[in-house]
């Protein structure tokens, strides 16, 4: 599939038209949810779904790794969900299209917006689902039981999900508080890869897909990225992984499990610096052609 920049659809994730994302015919469907009601630190993130799709029309379609256009099995973009201040109504909105698209049989792949509309998507995954297990890129553990007076931020959305008793795999781990911590000693459905036991190395990979189960659900927190990699997040750590270690990894967890959808999310623009949109935007095509080529 060749793109002509004369034509980039600017409103369809990759540039694609219309009539080649249609819904009828795409394996995936993008849902943007610019919503950042509980961010702290930094706002800005609902910014971020539409500075992905706009940085995704510069990619190229064919995948020199994969050696396929992931794009040929369609991509369906949805419009911007309109979203409430109501934590409890965005996250109904977001539960209930997702549902839609899982019932069409499609792959929703789920553009933040802040970590707190994972659980959504979630939700939805749990009803069809009753293996379903999560895989957590992050540099956080969003792991605290109530944040600034609500247990819907997005420092709480891992807590949210681990009580609907599902395994979670959390990877890049680099920042949690004493609450947490204490959390994860007895959260025997929680598994934690610190960033610090994990950089550069690959010998923890087949032991953290192993807590996972058949059908895997993944959420990318930007900041999972070292900043020199990302620096458009609300709340940057040091000390993050690297493009290649994690490309690695999502396609080890492709090629041992099957991948039910993703999303990436807490991306918050930078004016002038579009280095980040693009990492996230090629990122989540890199996820597509790795769900399609494996498990």
């Amino acid at each position: 599939m060749e793109k002509d920049s004369q034509f980039f659809s600017h409103s369809n994730f990759l540039g694609i038209p219309p009539e080649i994302a249609d819904w009828s015919k795409s394996r995936f469907v993008v849902l943007p949810v610019p919503y950042d009601h509980t961010t702290t630190f930094q706002s800005g993130t609902k910014k971020g779904p539409k500075a992905i799709i706009e940085a995704s029309a510069y990619i190229e379609l064919y995948d020199e790794e994969l050696h396929i256009e992931p794009a040929d099995s369609g991509v369906h973009t949805l419009e911007l969900l309109d979203v409430t201040a109501d934590p409890e109504e965005t996250l109904y909105r977001i539960q209930s299209v997702i549902t839609d698209i899982l019932k069409a049989e499609k792959i929703p792949v789920t553009l933040g917006g802040e970590h707190s509309i994972t659980f959504g998507v979630v939700k939805a995954l749990r009803d069809k689902y009753n293996d379903l297990s999560v895989l957590q890129l992050d540099a956080h553990g969003d792991l605290r039981k109530e944040y600034q007076g609500t247990g819907l931020s997005h420092a709480c959305v891992m807590r949210r999900i681990s009580e609907l008793n599902i395994d979670i795999v959390q990877a890049g781990i680099r920042s949690i508080s004493k609450e947490e911590a204490e959390y994860l000693q007895k959260a025997n459905h929680v598994f934690t890869y610190y960033a610090a036991n994990i950089i550069g190395r690959d010998d923890w990979m087949d032991e953290a897909i192993s807590h996972l189960s058949g059908n895997v659900y993944i959420t990318i927190d930007v900041d999972v990225f070292d900043p020199a990699y990302v620096p458009a997040t609300g709340t940057p750590e040091p000390g993050g992984l690297d493009w290649y270690q994690v490309i690695q990894f999502l396609n080890r967890v492709a090629k041992k499990r099957r991948i039910v959808g993703f999303d990436a999310v807490e991306l918050c623009p930078i004016a002038g610096q579009v280095a980040s949109d693009f990492l996230v935007a090629k990122l989540l095509y890199k996820l597509m052609g790795y769900t399609l080529l494996n498990k």
